[in-house]
């Protein structure tokens, strides 16, 4: 993969703007710095290697050389989507979940933000905002995906199983840039759908562990546990909880986990 390459590749997307690294500390953070500047609406930030990459929680991402997906997408919101922010981190599922389909693999999404094949992780979303006094002036999604084997991070590192498009295809993966290329194409085509049924009804269709016992823990306070229902409109979750009570759990620092 090489910026030449990439350039070529996603031409006809469209994109505000390209920047390609062989190596960076974080794609999210270069996103950041260039939202807060002049960068457009969907410009990129994609790199071979990431050396700080981070999940949710500040957990780190591994993004070994030549190994996997790393990229930042910026968005500048227009006053329609305004209201429907908080669908952004499904709407990059959705994307993520496409390709992996064209491929012949069935993701999950487990909310809020990991895609999963066979209930292994296969990629993360990260999705951080760039503020303007009170409104958010763009947002950046950062995504990581493992594509090789030798994405996969060792086992005693791992807060939840993970595998790679390699090991689930259980043969050489697709090029990199053909599998950006389709995430990229079906976040288009979802993005005229957000602020519709459409996109949360998809959204929900694909929910890991829908119908299962799960738990959820949010800060410090005690897990939640209860049936997984589905999700409300803004993509927060709805739960059933042992007294046959409603729960919705809001976006944050929350961890969900099945219980058994």
């Amino acid at each position: 993969m090489n910026g030449h390459s990439l350039n070529k590749t996603l031409s006809n997307l469209n994109l505000g703007g390209l920047r390609y690294f062989d190596s960076i500390g974080s794609t999210n953070d270069e996103a950041l710095a260039w939202a807060a500047g002049d960068a457009k609406d969907l410009s990129l930030v994609i790199a071979d290697e990431q050396t700080q990459g981070r999940g949710r929680l500040n957990r780190k991402w591994f993004t070994p050389k030549g190994s996997a997906i790393a990229f930042s997408l910026i968005l500048r919101p227009s006053a329609p989507l305004r209201p429907h922010l908080t669908r952004t981190v499904g709407l990059a599922a959705l994307s993520i979940a496409d390709s992996c389909l064209k491929h012949g693999l069935a993701a999950r999404i487990k909310w809020p933000n990991d895609i999963l094949l066979n209930g292994k992780k296969t990629a993360g979303i990260l999705i951080e905002m760039v503020w303007s006094g009170a409104d958010v002036e763009a947002l950046v999604i950062g995504v990581g995906i493992n594509v090789h084997k030798t994405a996969v991070p060792p086992a005693e590192v791992l807060q939840f199983p993970a595998t790679s498009i390699e090991h689930e295809l259980g043969r050489e993966p697709p090029e990199c840039e053909g599998i950006l290329f389709d995430i990229l194409s079906a976040f288009l085509s979802w993005r005229e759908h957000m602020c519709t049924d459409k996109l949360i009804n998809a959204w929900e269709e694909l929910l890991a562990f829908r119908g299962k016992q799960v738990q959820v823990c949010a800060g410090g306070r005690a897990p939640v546990i209860g049936e997984l229902l589905g999700l409300e409109s803004d993509g927060s979750l709805r739960l059933r909880n042992a007294h046959d009570e409603s729960v919705i759990i809001r976006f944050g620092d929350v961890s969900l986990r099945p219980t058994a």
